[in-house]
């Protein structure tokens, strides 16, 4: 049957597992965690021999009936770990994962987790997972359910925050859980113990500028032009220097070159990528859609330009060439008459 990760929690805790489990969705940070604690909870139970299939082309799909009739000498209950990235196994893996739920070896837990997941990956072999265990779609919180998220987190580790303050690690991390995550662990180590209020919450993130560099890449990659801009500028206005800043957008400019450049299937070469979270996909697919090979030439050649002012061997405003660098990634159509 279908489930919810609350849902699974309380199973976890509660009894033993089921035959089966399927993990999928695009929040990656959900889907690790509620991963490893089938994990650890499998130990707990004596599932000690753990066996890892990376679903990758050209996978045997052999190999899962294969790792559901051995058990090692040394351990009874087994766990077997499948990771499909995309949530699709293809025609050969889904009559394999059909033909395995048919009668689930003894003593066996199979865990299969996917990092994308909607109604269209759905198939005979998820339905399958679900007669005789358990799926658990993963789904992107809204906006509205990020702030009790990060205020059950932050219990979690300990800390009471004020509402003010949930409402701003909210609008800061903008529903990077993996961002909250990390500013929450941070918070627990520096203020175990007390309540974390609005000063103290703007203190800490004030000088922590990861957040506004990637909303920054992922803005003008989205061609949200305006809001790039007002990020670029409020970086220029807290001191922030500009090459710690041109790392992670040459990355990203660099990824969408060799896209460009694959031919083929962009979805297939942007899968090759592997985009974290996969959900920014669509960002690039927009970019891309817009921009040819020559325009991601030329803003590379742009940022080259930026670097060399700021390390003081060109001339020029760096942040003024920045923000020209920004406005070609969020309007390619434009980009010859903005890098000319």
């Amino acid at each position: 049957m279908a489930t919810t990760l609350p849902a699974l929690r309380k199973q976890l805790a509660s009894g033993e597992l089921k035959p089966a489990y399927l993990i999928a969705g695009a929040e990656h940070l959900l889907v690790l965690e509620a991963a490893d604690a089938l994990r650890a909870r499998a130990k707990e139970l004596g599932y000690l021999e753990r066996e890892v299939l990376d679903v990758e082309a050209g996978f045997d799909w052999n190999r899962l009936g294969d790792a559901g009739r051995s058990l090692s000498l040394f351990a009874s209950r087994k766990l077997i770990d499948l990771r499909l990235p995309t949530g699709r196994p293809g025609k050969d893996g889904s009559a394999a994962i059909v033909d395995y739920c048919q009668a689930p070896p003894d003593d066996t837990v199979l865990l299969v987790s996917a990092n994308d997941w909607s109604g269209k990956h759905e198939g005979a072999w998820s339905k399958a997972i679900e007669r005789v265990g358990a799926a658990v779609p993963v789904w992107p919180l809204k906006p509205a359910e990020l702030p009790d998220w990060i205020g059950a987190r932050m219990a979690g580790r300990g800390l009471k925050a004020t509402p003010d303050a949930i409402a701003l690690l909210a609008e800061r991390v903008e529903g990077n859980l993996l961002a909250a995550s990390q500013e929450i662990d941070k918070l627990a180590l520096l203020h175990a113990g007390t309540t974390v209020d609005l000063p103290t919450l703007e203190a800490s993130v004030a000088d922590d500028a990861r957040y506004d560099v990637f909303r920054l890449a992922d803005a003008a990659i989205g061609g949200d032009a305006g809001r790039a801009l007002r990020i670029v500028a409020g970086l220029r206005a807290e001191g922030e220097e500009l090459i710690p800043l041109l790392g992670w957008l040459l990355t990203q400019l660099r990824l969408l070159l060799r896209v460009a450049s694959a031919g083929g299937s962009v979805d297939a070469a942007l899968r090759n990528e592997r985009i974290w979270p996969s959900s920014r996909e669509s960002l690039f697919r927009r970019a891309l859609k817009n921009g040819d090979r020559a325009h991601w030439e030329r803003c590379l050649a742009q940022a080259g330009r930026i670097d060399r002012i700021a390390k003081g061997r060109g001339d020029g405003d760096g942040w003024r060439e920045l923000e020209r660098l920004i406005a070609a990634i969020a309007a390619p159509r434009r980009g010859g008459e903005l890098l000319a």
